[in-house]
């Protein structure tokens, strides 16, 4: 028994060898497969680290564009829809039509209107010359009264004479007492006739007096009337100016939005129908960590990947920062003061502009998600 069990027991050292050579080459393995990966993984952090030193990154960012809303001026019925959704439209290109009856009636009113003021207006162009010609009139009046008076002067100084050299006369019996009374009566027919003239002065002087105040009123109202037409003409204006917004029209080249107007929709001035992409030159809005922005600065260059151009660099500029971090436009910005404070790191919107003339700068619509990476170096 003992010679049987000698031969096994001189072959299993033979036997431990051929196990060790396997573990033996398996630890070779993951020695070489971890140095390889301790070296990839050292080359790509510290290109990663070396890229940090110069670059800042985010993926928080937007296209943006100008967006016109198309709100109408006045209120009125839809009577016509001229665009679809996401049609191209120019500048002064008909997008909606209103429901113009009531519009034209007040334009053929303000027209009525300025007509009747300027009959007004001649009416007291009227009056004013005939209150001028009243006034010449009187004015002669009284310079003949004038010229009467001084008649009537003359012939009372001469009665008057006559009056006093018959007295003396009588005295003496040189005349008769006829012709004293005559002498007597022709002087109080001469006195009264200057009292007459005198009054017939004084009416002539009121009533030119009165035409002249009649006519500084009639003066007035062809002021007035004046005033009236111009009120008139200003509202004929506005009339035809609520009767042009009847028509709604494109405010720059863009595309349209989604339309939500039907035919026989009711429409409220103010209202908000839809809006217009406009053709400018779009630009992207990164919100940056405010713990990114230490080292950035305006006039940097970026480098711009767009989600739906994968592999195509886009090449733009930062232009500004916003004044204030995204947080403090919220409709319900967050106060510190009140509860548990966080404190939250915040970002800060950097608006970036493209450069160069990318063709496919025309293809970017507003809300496509970018990367941006700014090189602040």
């Amino acid at each position: 028994m003992s010679q049987v069990n000698q031969p096994n027991e001189a072959h299993k050292p033979h036997a431990h060898k051929e196990h060790e050579a396997p573990k033996k080459k398996s630890s070779k393995g993951f020695i070489i497969a971890l140095v390889v990966l301790v070296v990839v993984g050292g080359g790509f952090g510290g290109s990663k680290y070396i890229h940090g030193l110069h670059h800042e990154e985010t993926d928080d960012a937007q296209i943006d564009a100008n967006i016109s809303p198309v709100i109408p001026r006045i209120s009125g019925y839809v009577t016509e829809v001229r665009v679809k959704d996401n049609q191209k439209v120019k500048k002064g290109d008909t997008l909606v039509i209103l429901d113009n009856r009531s519009e034209q009636i007040q334009v053929m009113q303000a027209e009525a209107a300025i007509l009747a003021a300027k009959s007004s207006h001649g009416v007291a162009e009227a009056m004013t010359s005939a209150a001028k010609v009243g006034i010449a009139t009187y004015q002669a009046n009284v310079m003949v009264s004038d010229a009467q008076i001084e008649a009537a002067k003359v012939a009372v100084n001469r009665t008057t004479q006559d009056y006093n050299r018959y007295a003396n006369l009588i005295k003496d019996h040189s005349v008769t007492q006829q012709q004293f009374e005559q002498a007597d009566a022709a002087k109080q027919t001469a006195e009264r006739q200057l009292q007459v003239l005198m009054d017939q002065k004084n009416a002539a002087t009121r009533q030119t007096n009165a035409a002249t105040s009649q006519s500084n009123a009639t003066a007035q109202q062809v002021n007035v009337a004046n005033a009236t037409i111009q009120q008139k003409m200003a509202d004929l204006e506005n009339a035809k100016l609520n009767l042009s917004y009847t028509v709604i029209t494109a405010s720059e080249d863009g595309h349209i939005s989604k339309v939500n107007v039907q035919v026989g929709q009711y429409l409220q001035a103010g209202q908000s129908l839809f809006s217009i992409v406009l053709d400018t030159d779009p630009w992207v809005v990164g919100n940056f960590k405010e713990t990114q922005l230490n080292k950035m600065r305006v006039g940097q260059k970026v480098t711009i990947h767009v989600d739906a151009f994968p592999g195509h660099d886009f090449e733009g500029k930062l232009t500004s920062f916003s004044p204030a971090t995204g947080s403090r436009f919220a409709l319900l910005p967050p106060d510190n003061a009140s509860g548990n404070f966080v404190k939250v790191v915040q970002r800060l919107p950097v608006k970036i502009e493209f450069a160069g003339n990318d063709q496919l700068i025309k293809d970017l619509r507003p809300g496509m998600n970018v990367d941006v990476d700014v090189h602040i170096d």
